[in-house]
């Protein structure tokens, strides 16, 4: 094993640039664990004391067949109330983890493998997304999705295929609902190859595709399904929706930002003591909500954090609205709109990522923005300034996201007359520069880059997880390889042919979110949401009609 891990050392800096902005380990709340002073005596308010919960914890069979391998150590704590937590050690790294029901004095849970230190990977029902999870939910979702966009008279479309891959994602997810990650985990990366190469086709070789988008379902029926999509979200959010860490995260580095403390000092609250790994626009997103709707000092409902999580998803919605009208001039346009719109709401996983109160459709929105910025054939050099900027706020929210600058860039050259290419490219660099250097040394902690870096890029690039093949020791030796790959996929703009049009940037900057995913030490059902808009304009906008010419008329 410790050969295999020599490439991931060798090639941990550039891989953390490459590839950081993974979610925290833990979905619900940690919990507050205390040894007691001493083994013979119960602790205030338990009926139990230390010497008898392990030796309840000593009978379970995980515990019986660890034994059997190697000696193993008990720790007891009190894990809340009525519960104690028995963890059983060997040479320092926790083997088994044990819950101990106080009252009942039996075994409730127990954990083994990546599970112990992976509360994400035991399936708990609803820890992420709740409700979002219930089939009667998921299911009519995934049908919505498709069925405007399936044309009865062309079984074979392409577009078909495509939508169901978008929601391929959900074979893994059954699995991982139910914490068989062996599973789970394998059957997410077919999608992403599919996606990934799928993309990458339809930036280098762009056609137009026969045939009406929505070939059957009126147009009319989606704009008033997606009204009734955008206000189900949304009271689902209010009504029946968890914060997880990542959303935490967020509101607590907007509190810190607020009071004028350091971000990056390590000094996060004990239930989320890695909080602080993301890039500072991402918790600058946070603020206004966090005003708004302060901080009460504790994990609780967040309300800034649900607040934050609906703003978002409005901000990815409005994007792909005001880019359909930049594209397309008229009835067109507006039509591109409502079905980009109803899409995006009907996605299962932009309500999941919703949901769960993440920070993840922020970078899905900031990238569809820049998008709006560059949809136009000629840009002006304030503009291609703007869209720098606003390049550098997309790669200081989570970090990976900067692999889709080779596209934007390139998007705006081509925008640009001749004559003005040169100044235009300048503009952009020299504003996304200037965004991450203000970014960067505004928020820089007494430690210096250093600091910095051991907490955001250094701490997620050395990081093992479950969800990834790379981290898990399946195939880790062939790492070094999808790093290449996913190189290959941001720069593959820099050799396209021909005008990069609107159309085939998406594609591009969606197929690099992909590569990067790709690469990924650590993967989460939750970064779909990344390149979920992208994809959408990139498969939508490559048919020149919407709707039949009958409709149109009509």
């Amino acid at each position: 094993m410790e050969l295999l891990r020599t490439p991931r050392r060798a090639l941990a800096p550039a891989a953390a640039l490459l590839l950081a902005g993974a979610a925290l380990a833990s979905p619900a709340g940690a919990v507050d664990l205390r040894q007691p002073a001493t083994p013979h005596r119960a602790p205030e308010g338990y009926e139990r004391t230390a010497r008898q919960v392990i030796a309840i914890a000593a009978r379970d069979q995980a515990v019986r067949q660890e034994r059997r391998r190697s000696p193993l150590r008990p720790t007891a704590y009190t894990s809340g109330r009525g519960r104690w937590q028995v963890s059983w050690f060997a040479n320092g790294k926790e083997k088994v983890q044990v819950l101990v029901s106080d009252g009942r004095g039996r075994v409730t849970e127990s954990w083994t493998g990546p599970q112990v230190a992976w509360k994400m990977a035991r399936g708990y029902p609803g820890a992420f997304g709740r409700k979002v999870n219930s089939p009667w939910v998921w299911i009519p979702l995934c049908v919505l999705f498709v069925v405007p966009f399936v044309d009865p008279r062309r079984p074979w479309r392409l577009l078909h295929l495509d939508l169901l891959v978008l929601l391929a994602f959900g074979a893994s997810h059954v699995f991982f609902n139910r914490g068989e990650v062996d599973l789970s985990m394998p059957l997410a990366y077919p999608p992403l190859l599919y996606l990934a190469a799928r993309l990458l086709v339809a930036g280098l070789r762009p056609r137009p595709v026969s045939g009406a988008l929505v070939p059957v379902v009126p147009l009319a029926w989606l704009a008033i399904a997606a009204v009734f999509l955008l206000g189900f979200r949304i009271t689902l959010n209010v009504l029946d929706s968890n914060v997880i860490d990542v959303g935490y995260a967020g509101v607590i580095g907007a509190d810190r930002i607020a009071d004028g403390e350091v971000l990056y000092d390590g000094r996060f609250p004990a239930d989320n003591q890695r909080g602080d790994t993301y890039g500072p626009a991402t918790y600058l997103a946070y603020v206004p909500f966090e005003q708004a709707l302060p901080w009460s000092g504790r994990w609780d409902d967040l309300p800034a954090a649900h607040a934050a999580a609906v703003a978002f998803d409005l901000l990815v919605l409005i994007g792909l609205i005001v880019l359909a009208l930049r594209l397309r001039p008229g009835p067109d346009g507006r039509s591109l709109a409502v079905v980009l719109a109803y899409a995006w709401l009907a996605y299962p996983y932009s309500l999941f990522a919703m949901a769960s109160n993440s920070n993840d459709a922020l970078v899905g929105a900031v990238a569809v923005w820049c998008l709006v910025l560059l949809a136009r054939p000629a840009c002006s050099l304030t503009r291609a300034a703007a869209a720098g900027a606003l390049a550098g706020v997309l790669a200081l929210t989570k970090f990976a996201p900067v692999v889709v600058v080779p596209a934007l860039a390139r998007r705006l050259r081509d925008a640009m007359p001749v004559s003005a290419r040169r100044r235009s490219l300048v503009a952009f660099v020299l504003a996304f520069a200037a965004a991450l250097t203000a970014f960067l040394t505004a928020f820089l902690p007494p430690g210096g880059p250093q600091a910095l870096w051991e907490r955001t890029l250094g701490y997620q690039g050395a990081r093992d997880s479950p969800f990834s093949p790379w981290s898990s020791g399946v195939i880790e030796a062939a790492w070094p390889a999808a790093l290449a790959l996913a190189a290959a996929f941001a720069l593959a703009p820099v050799l396209a042919r021909g005008e990069v049009t609107t159309r085939r940037t998406a594609a591009f900057a969606a197929a690099a979110l992909v590569g990067v995913q790709l690469a990924a030490t650590h993967w989460s059902y939750l970064y779909v949401v990344w390149f979920a808009p992208l994809v959408l304009v990139a498969l939508f906008e490559a048919h020149p009609r919407v709707t039949p010419r009958r409709a149109r008329a009509s």
